[in-house]
């Protein structure tokens, strides 16, 4: 490395939910390794409730950011373009020559924009990932963002053959394994050393050794009344043989009143967890029943049999190597592996490659390595 002249300063964004996971160990990293950089943590308040973002920073062990956005809830077009003008305003005032976005989020396609557009170097974490869906607007934001990217960390191989057939250098394609499941290790082996009293589904695990979970939230599944009401039935037959425990997200919730629906005696609901008292639930299942990107990777990670109500992933280390199963929304085939799954002849499932909790470290040396060539 060559002699270094000023200290390349890192901006690291997160938005929502899914971001706060994969920041917290590259931040973790930053704070514990001997790495020549000043970051400056940006959060643009894309989720605002306590529930679904502060309560993370104290779990995660990340620092109160350095910028806090506030941008709040909108259309989509509307929070992108809140997130642009402030971001926009900060780059100005304290230029970094560095702007790193993880995952897919409006905020991750609106402060790689901004920092292309002032001529600042952009790094996605979790690059390359494609479902094949543009109807997603996860799919747009991967897309765009790639498109105007300089570093691209993949958390499997298929993100660097898409980036590679999309034209990108390969020497800036850089397969380093999963922040999130960098994270992941991390928060278990911390749950480990906690009373599990200190949840409050901690009655409902002593109650049933043996149970599944459900998270759903996806607009094609919770916003068509015929669809939801499908998925409900499905979850319902599938809960007289398992009991299931399903944190409703605040849409799903919406939707389940709007449409007239019920939830069956056989599904507990709680409100949404925070992320400790989730991956406290479970990490202990023995199915998980979802629409989350995220969680298609953890189970795969934990080696926890997984059901995908989508029709696609953008993740398809997790079918081919892992311990998830595509199913969509047809309550029949939702049954019908889930009954799969319970009588042991489901996907086995191993950890992909790299998956071994030092993406981060990874990510840094890269960065480090290329920042200061010239």
């Amino acid at each position: 490395m060559n002699t270094i002249a000023r200290t390349k300063k890192i901006f690291i964004v997160a938005g929502a939910r899914p971001n706060f996971m994969k920041i917290a160990p590259i931040i973790r990293e930053l704070r514990q390794g001997s790495y020549p950089f000043e970051y400056k943590l940006v959060h643009t308040g894309q989720h605002y409730d306590k529930e679904m973002s502060d309560v993370f920073f104290e779990e995660l062990e990340i620092p109160s950011p350095d910028y806090h956005l506030d941008v709040g809830s909108g259309s989509h077009a509307e929070q992108t373009a809140k997130v642009m003008v402030r971001f926009e305003e900060i780059c100005m005032k304290d230029r970094p020559d560095l702007v790193m976005v993880v995952g897919d989020v409006n905020s991750t396609l609106a402060c790689s924009i901004v920092a292309k557009k002032l001529g600042i170097k952009v790094a996605h974490v979790e690059a390359g990932l494609r479902s094949g869906d543009i109807r997603m607007p996860e799919e747009v934001n991967r897309i765009v963002t790639d498109s105007i990217s300089d570093y691209f960390f993949v958390t499997e191989k298929s993100g660097a053959d898409h980036l590679l057939a999309e034209g990108k250098p390969k020497d800036s394609i850089h397969f380093v394994g999963h922040v999130m499941i960098d994270n992941l290790f991390h928060q278990v082996e911390k749950l480990n050393r906690r009373p599990e009293t200190s949840f409050e589904t901690t009655f409902f695990k002593q109650r049933h050794p043996s149970y599944g979970v459900v998270t759903l939230h996806r607009p094609s599944n919770v916003d068509n009344q015929e669809t939801l009401a499908g998925i409900i039935r499905a979850l319902t037959e599938v809960s007289t043989a398992l009991p299931l425990i399903f944190p409703i997200h605040p849409r799903t919730q919406a939707n389940i009143r709007k449409f007239g629906l019920t939830i069956p005696d056989g599904i507990v609901t709680t409100k949404p967890l925070s992320y400790m008292a989730f991956l406290n639930l479970f990490k202990d299942a023995r199915l998980v029943l979802t629409d989350s990107g995220g969680i298609q990777e953890e189970t795969t990670a934990l080696g926890i049999p997984c059901i995908t109500l989508r029709e696609n992933t953008e993740r398809p280390i997790t079918v081919e190597e892992g311990t998830n199963v595509i199913v969509g929304s047809d309550p029949e085939r939702i049954v019908a592996e889930a009954k799969k799954a319970l009588s042991g002849s489901g996907a086995a499932g191993k950890r992909p490659e790299l998956w071994d909790g030092k993406a981060s470290v990874r990510i840094l040396t890269t960065l480090s390595d290329a920042l200061y060539a010239d």
